[in-house]
């Protein structure tokens, strides 16, 4: 029996440990290899300058928390089966593949309508093909298509090792402490009956004060304003770069990234094109910030003007608004970009821009927590706390931004 294992220096957990053979041939594969050119949070770096850690150091830590959940449900009298918990770590190592450049901040940019789960998925069943069918069963429990349901809610549900892992990680990197949780003690509390998840009774309080991590975690870095701000500054940057092609406009960029911005890509297409997989695939932060390097000497002014910005963190200003901002506010803000630059209010439109977001802390709608009392009985989450009950009834969580350039 082979018991060589690759050792990691993580520096949210210290040393990880991972089994040689599948988890390596998984590791080693270039489309793992790209998420180490990805950053877990865009571009909270420009306000965080601790935050530069990637998609592929979140996976692996991921896998790390799956691998203790194991360990503690066996330690309960939970079984599986080697070969369940082996296929559930390798779908949580993948879990992430189909991120695109800056993570979520272009999600949408490239191919609309395509979530980033459904481009995971492909790229599992292309590793898989690769690795002669090792992977067959995690593609199954990432699809939610084994018995064993618990298995799918460890990677994905309101309480998965997905999340658990990025709140660590993100609040250690940015320094934002409200943002640490007691991971260990909430892996410690979960437990199974039957087909289902549950957390025990005495893992009330740590649920409790994961989910508001979660929002502080929201608000204060995923959502912070100015990451907002430059998240738009960076869309408006790549719209303008699309027209200027699809206007048969010649500029620098990699062929890849090219053929996203010269073509309109519909899911149907997409998900029917080789050769857009194949793209998709090479695409990462590099192609974006290198191509915007160079716009930044654009014949096109305003192209040039935003490339320059962003490169040099000059990013938006913006408003914040608790509820819907005021009839003509964007329409007046238009006009004054286009006088001082002597530009259209239509191209006025690259330089002011909108944003409405709304998290919610907990979704009782959808599939709950659900909490584990000593008697055997199983109560949902939101019919027992106090805080999740009061909080999501008071709490409206939306802002209302308007992004603009800043010529003062």
């Amino acid at each position: 029996m082979n018991n060589r294992r690759l050792i990691i220096n993580d520096p949210v957990y210290g040393f990880v440990t991972l089994p040689h053979g599948l988890f390596c041939d998984i590791i080693r594969h270039p489309l793992f290899q790209r998420l180490d050119r990805i950053r877990q949070l865009g571009l909270a770096g420009l306000v965080y300058p601790g935050a530069q850690h990637t998609r592929k150091q979140h996976s692996i830590g991921a896998c790390h928390l799956m691998q203790q959940t194991f360990e503690s449900l066996c330690g309960k009298g939970v079984f599986f089966f080697d070969a369940e918990m082996e296929a559930t770590e390798a779908a949580i190592l993948m879990h992430d593949l189909g991120h695109g450049p800056y993570s979520h901040v272009l999600e949408d940019m490239f191919i609309r309508g395509v979530h980033h789960e459904e481009l995971s998925l492909h790229f599992m069943e292309i590793i898989n093909a690769d690795l002669h069918g090792a992977l067959s069963l995690a593609i199954k429990i990432f699809k939610d298509e084994y018995h064993k349901h618990f298995l799918h809610e460890l990677i994905c549900s309101q309480l998965d090792m997905d999340r658990l892992d990025y709140l660590c990680r993100d609040s250690f990197f940015t320094g934002v402490r409200e943002g640490s949780i007691g991971a260990e003690r909430l892996i410690k509390m979960l437990n199974v009956v039957g087909e289902q998840l549950v957390v025990d009774h005495k893992g009330l309080y740590s649920v409790e004060n994961y989910l508001m991590a979660r929002r502080l975690m929201y608000w204060q870095v995923y959502l912070h304003k100015t990451a907002v701000a430059a998240e738009e500054l960076l869309r408006s940057t790549l719209r303008r770069a699309r027209w200027l092609i699809q206007s048969s406009v010649s500029l620098f960029c990699p062929p890849h990234l090219h053929f996203f911005l010269a073509n309109d890509i519909t899911p149907e297409r997409f998900k029917a094109c080789e050769k857009c997989w194949e793209y998709y695939a090479l695409l990462d932060d590099s192609d974006i910030l290198s191509s915007i390097k160079i716009w930044q000497r654009s014949d096109d002014k305003i192209l040039a003007l935003l490339a320059t910005s962003f490169i040099n963190r000059r990013l938006f200003k913006v408003e914040v608004y608790d509820e819907a901002f005021p009839d003509g506010r964007m329409e007046e803000l238009k006009e004054d970009i286009a006088r001082k630059l002597h530009i259209s209010n239509a191209d006025a439109g690259y330089f002011v821009t909108s944003r409405t977001v709304e998290k919610e802390m907990y979704s009782a709608t959808s599939e709950g927590i659900n909490i584990l009392y000593p008697t055997g009985e199983i109560k949902e989450l939101s019919s027992i706390s106090h805080l999740v009950r009061n909080e999501s009834a008071s709490l409206h969580d939306a802002k209302h931004y308007i992004m603009k350039l800043r010529t003062e």
